[in-house]
This record gives structure tokens, C-alpha cells and sequence, in this order.
């Protein structure tokens, strides 16, 4: 549509832009362009103006839109997804001080009508999102972006109550049920906990000191718990100042990758990863700093781990790096009453640590450990390269069966080296119940300025050794003197690291 033009053409030109008309003065008085400026050169004159303002009117457009953002993220995930959403959708603040817990739950519980229409995912952008406990979905991605922050809250009414596990009979903290962890699912399959390495803060410190000063009412919650559930990936994530444990998939099959795990070193129970009764678990590429064991496999507590009776099988543990003053980079138990079966780490370095592995068990706990592979492990400023004990004796009640021994068997470690170690091994085996098959090749132990007189504490074991140094003690003979023998180290490949990912991209758009 046309604009109207001015009664007096020498004086003005009338024209359409994206507002309405604009009237625009242009003298032609003088003679300056006089009779000579034709109809069409005055079209001419009006087209150039208006696109003029359409780019003014579109730059300015822009300028006002900036308050709004937009990235593109590319990842590996075992499974990409059709439908996206996020938090800012569902009514959430990244403030810091509001809190999320019922955007969480409301966007969740939207985007898994998405299950079965190639999944979903929520989209956490950055600030400071305070929560409470929320529920997984199936077919699902939970994705941070670098700059965003899941801030615990420490307002106990936003952490429902749930049942103790049955294979352990009772809380870790006290009798009867836990707190449900800050990111928590059961019975999944299919979902993706990952990011850009946003980050996840427990909060831990209120929770740590109603611990010591035995206030607590239930169990301390821990970041992320997955129960029953398969196909579950957790990735390029940093998590800090857990209440308790960090990353515990129980009775589940998890890949744990590319993980930052941050705690105090004296914080209590702040266990890195803590694969429980699981089969067919991969956890590589991670950094952990801990108050507690770094990777600690476990599978039920006693008597509820016996009549429970699922092992923890097939885990693979790779290139792993671990401070942890207090306990072990990697301990194996010390509940392990569902028994622990086929363990392969390879590419560890320890730092500054207790133990670089730790079998813990008791009598009581009966179940086993067996067929426990180690390799290419290098250990810095150690107290023990090598602990096994079989008098770890806490247990949930008074009901445990005290005839119920732990079966330890084929336990193999070879390829290390470790530096300034104040002591090799202590190596305690349960009076009756010898550990049997223990076998440690090709392994150079240099000690601190102030070692231990005595080197290795062996009692109740059997096993070979074949170069290792300080020389073992004689429940360990060497093999053959004249020559390295290597112990075991399988060569087949576990179903798990056939678990392939692909390439998923996401573009966010946020305020």
C-alpha cells in the first residue's frame, strides 16, 4: 500500500516504513533539484530511504534482543533426543536463593510424555539453580552448561524420605530410611546425566557437622543415585561438596566418564564412585579429591547383602586420578556380602593417599572378592601401596551371622610403581579363612626418608610375587627369582566397552 503524498511536492515526500509513513523533507527550492527531479527519480530517492530504515529499524531490532542468548552444543551420548526444553520454561530462577525443586519436577514430568517419541532433554542454563531432590525419567538427557550451578539446598523438608536399600538392611548413617539424593531414578533405562562441565554443589558442610555431632535423623542424600536401571551414562560433570557419597548406581549397569568429583579431604563419607551390586559398569577419565575412598565397590551389607545376593561383576576402572589422604583410590568393599567378581583397573595414579588398593571385609559379611585385575598403576606419597583387612567390623546390627566368612581370592597386581611409601603392604587375611591367590609382579615400591621398620605385615594369605621390591614378605615367594613372571590380566573384552555413543548437537536458547 502507498503512502499519500504532501500537496506540496517541492517541500516533502511521503513514504512507508516498517512503523507506518514517514514524511521526509527534501528542499527543492532554490533550483537546487527544481523542476528536473522527475516522478521516478523521486521513487528512486524513496527506495533507497526506506531500506535505509529497515536496516536501522532491524539494527536496533538486534541491539534489543541481546538480553537473550544462544549456544550450540555438540556431545557423546549413548542416545540423542527429538524433544528439548528449558528450566527457564517451567518457571525457573538461576538467582541462587529461589528455589527449583518444583521446575525441575514440572519440566521432568512434562518432557517424559517424550519416551517413546525419541526422548528428551532438559536444558539447565547458566546460574545458580537452587533444588531439592528430584526424579529422573526415562529416555532422557539432564544437560548443564558450563556455567551453570545445581546448588543443593539445605532446607531438609526439600529431601523426601525413602526406604533403606534391602541389601543393606538400614541407613550408612542411622537406623531406618535415607534422604532420596539430589538427582535420583529407579527402574530407568536410557538417560544421560552430562554437560559442558556444569557443575553440582552439594552443599555438604551443614551436613557434615549434623553428622559428627550425631544430629541427623536419616541418612545423608548423596548427589546422584541410580537404582535398577541400564543404559545409564553420567559425563563431563563436576560435582563438589557432596553431603556423603557423590555417584552411586546400585543394581544398575552405568558409564561414569570424564567426571570432576571436589571434597575436603577431612569431609566424612565423601566417597568419590561407589558401584554398587552392578554389572557391567565403566568408569574412566576421572579426577577425584575425597574425604574417603576415591572408587569404592560395594554390594550389600551383611546379612541383607547375602539374601540380597547381587555381586558387583565386570567393572572396568580406567585412568583414574584420585587424592585422598584419608582411604583408598580404589577399595573393595568393605560391603561386599553380594560379592565382587572379575575387577579391571589400568592407568591409576594415586596422589597423597592412604592405600592405592584396599580389599575391606570382616566376619559377618561373607560373599566374596575375586578375580581382581591391576595394572600400570602409579602411586605418589602413599602410607600403604597395598592393604587388605579382613577386620573391617562395622555392621548394621547385632543379627549378622558370625560364621559367614569372605571368600578372597585371585587378586592380582603388576606393573607399578609408587614413591615415597611409608610402608609396602599390610596384608591381614581372617584367622581360618586364609585370602588365597594373591599374586603382585613387576612392582617398584621407593620408600619415604622415615619408613616403616617392617615393610610387609603378612598374616593369613597365600600368594606368589615376581619383581617386586622391597623384597615381599614369605607368605608371597618369589615365583622364579631369575625372571619376571606377570600376573594375570585379562585379554577378552567385557560387553560394557562395546557400549558405543554417538555425536548429539543442541542449540539453547536462554536468557
Amino acid at each position: 500500500m502507498s503512502c499519500p503524498q504532501a500537496s506540496n511536492p517541492d517541500k516533502s515526500i511521503v513514504m512507508r516504513g516498517p512503523g507506518g509513513c514517514f514524511r521526509l523533507l527534501i528542499s527543492l527550492r532554490n533550483g537546487r533539484i527544481g523542476q528536473a527531479l522527475s516522478a521516478v527519480a523521486r521513487k528512486v530517492i524513496c527506495i533507497i530511504l526506506l531500506v535505509g530504515i529497515i536496516i536501522s529499524l532491524n539494527t536496533n531490532g538486534v541491539e534489543s534482543r541481546k538480553a537473550r542468548n544462544s549456544d550450540w552444543f555438540e556431545y557423546s551420548a549413548i542416545s540423542c533426543r527429538a524433544h528439548s526444553a528449558s528450566l527457564e520454561e517451567f518457571g525457573g530462577v538461576g538467582d541462587g536463593t529461589t528455589s527449583n525443586t518444583k521446575a525441575f519436577k514440572a519440566a521432568i514430568d512434562h518432557l517424559s510424555r517424550f519416551q517413546s517419541e525419541g526422548g528428551s532433554q532438559l536444558f539447565v542454563p547458566p546460574g545458580k539453580w537452587l533444588t531439592g531432590s528430584f526424579n529422573l525419567t526415562s529416555h532422557f538427557t539432564l544437560f548443564l552448561h558450563k556455567d551453570a550451578v545445581l546448588l543443593a539446598s539445605q532446607d531438609e523438608k526439600e529431601w523426601p524420605v525413602i526406604e533403606p536399600l534391602p541389601s543393606y538392611g538400614r541407613g550408612r548413617d542411622t537406623e531406618g530410611g535415607r534422604y532420596s539424593s539430589l538427582i535420583f531414578g529407579t527402574n530407568l533405562t536410557d538417560v544421560v546425566i552430562t554437560g559442558d562441565n556444569g557443575t553440582i554443589d552439594g552443599q555438604g558442610e551443614p551436613w557434615w557437622r549434623k553428622f559428627r555431632a550425631g544430629e541427623l535423623k536419616y541418612t545423608r542424600p548423596y548427589l546422584i543415585e541410580i537404582m535398577h536401571s541400564q543404559n545409564i551414562q553420567i559425563s563431563n560433570l563436576t560435582l563438589i561438596n557432596s553431603p556423603s557419597w557423590n555417584v552411586h548406581p546400585v543394581y544398575s549397569s552405568v558409564i561414569v566418564q570424564g567426571i570432576t568429583i571436589l571434597a575436603p579431604v577431612t569431609s566424612p563419607n565423601t566417597d568419590g564412585i561407589n558401584p554398587d551390586s552392578c554389572t557391567n559398569t565403566r568408569i574412566e577419565d576421572c579426577y577425584i579429591v575425597s574425604g574417603d575412598d576415591c572408587v569404592a565397590v560395594k554390594s550389600g551389607w551383611d546379612q541383607y547383602g547375602i539374601a540380597y545376593g547381587m555381586p558387583t561383576k565386570q567393572l572396568i576402572i580406567r585412568r583414574l586420578t584420585c587424592i585422598s589422604p584419608f582411604s583408598a583410590v580404589i577399595a573393595l568393599g568393605s560391603e561386599m556380602s553380594g560379592g565382587i567378581q572379575d575387577v579391571r583397573a589400568e592407568d591409576i595414579t594415586a596422589i597423597d593417599s592412604e592405600s592405592g588398593v584396599r580389599i575391606k571385609t570382616a566376619v559377618g559379611r561373607g560373599g566374596f572378592v575375586k578375580d581382581i585385575y591391576v595394572r600400570r598403576m602409579t602411586m605418589k606419597t602413599m602410607k600403604w601401596a597395598f592393604w587388605i583387612t579382613g577386620s573391617y567390623g562395622s555392621h548394621p546390627d547385632n543379627n549378622y551371622d558370625p560364621h559367614a566368612l569372605p571368600e578372597i581370592q585371585n587378586i592380582n597386581y603388576r606393573d607399578m610403581v609408587a614413591e615415597n611409601v611409608t610402608m609396602a603392604a599390610r596384608l591381614e587375611g581372617i584367622a581360618g579363612d586364609p585370602f588365597t591367590g594373591i599374586c603382585i609382579s613387576n612392582v617398584t615400591i621407593e620408600l619415604t626418608n622415615k619408613p616403616k621398620k617392617l615393610q610387609w605385615n603378612c598374616t593369613d594369605i597365600t600368594g606368589i610375587s615376581s619383581g617386586v621390591t622391597p623384597k615381599p614378605c614369605e607368605l608371597l615367594p618369589d615365583h622364579e627369582p631369575a625372571q619376571t613372571t606377570e600376573c594375570n590380566f585379562p585379554d577378552n573384552r567385557l560387553p560394557v566397552e562395546n557400549m558405543g555413543v554417538q555425536m548429539c548437537s543442541y542449540k539453547a536458547n536462554y536468557l
